[in-house]
């Protein structure tokens, strides 16, 4: 079971439903206290939820949405039982681990800025270039990269755009793509030929 999410400003979180389900609590326990420390929790960032379908007495389920620190406050009211204590060690990792990979993807953004800068400008010149060359050829990258166009990445990643929904190794993948498609425009090479190349087995 996922311990930890990134919502699509790739923020870590996690759910009063997930820490339940671990620390072995009753759910009803987590949300009494979240909602008795509530001014606790509100100090530490937005305190935000999702309504589930119907609970077993037909009422709407409310599920927390908690970050780091949120969670790990709530942590701190529970019974230091082994199945908490477990789960606290469990959550603790994978949320540096979620740090980790945000951290590299914010670094690889940073290195990917420039080239969209030269890839923009390689199409303004490209003579060969489809209808709606620069949106045509992103879709590409992102199929090349994740398997997935932008749409399909919004929609199942929530980022604000296809490329802030890739992971960071993708996102490495990407940018591979995108020097490759920089020298083929500039070669005066047509798009079949880019997407040619951009699906082409790997190590072949």
């Amino acid at each position: 079971m996922e311990l930890v999410y990134m919502d699509g400003k790739k923020e870590p979180y996690t759910t009063s439903e997930i820490i339940a389900e671990c620390a072995e609590v009753q759910h009803h326990t987590i949300t009494r206290l979240i909602r008795e420390h509530k001014v606790d929790f509100e100090a530490l960032g937005i305190l935000g939820f999702e309504i589930h379908k119907l609970d077993t007495r037909g009422q709407p389920k409310k599920s927390y949405i908690l970050n780091e620190q949120q969670a790990t406050l709530l942590i701190t009211y529970l019974k230091n039982t082994e199945p908490v204590r477990e789960f606290k060690k469990n959550l603790v990792k994978a949320f540096f681990e979620l740090r980790e990979e945000v951290a590299e993807f914010r670094y690889q953004r940073a290195l990917e800025k420039p080239k969209r800068k030269s890839l923009h400008e390689a199409i303004e010149r490209w003579e060969n270039a489809p209808k709606h060359a620069h949106s045509t050829v992103t879709n590409l990258l992102l199929k090349g990269a994740s398997g997935l166009n932008k749409r399909q990445l919004v929609a199942t990643r929530g980022g604000l755009t296809g490329i802030d929904s890739l992971t960071s190794a993708e996102l490495v993948r990407y940018q591979a793509l995108e020097d490759m498609t920089i020298a083929m425009i500039n070669l005066g090479m047509t798009y079949q030929d880019i997407k040619t190349m951009v699906f082409r087995p790997q190590g072949a």
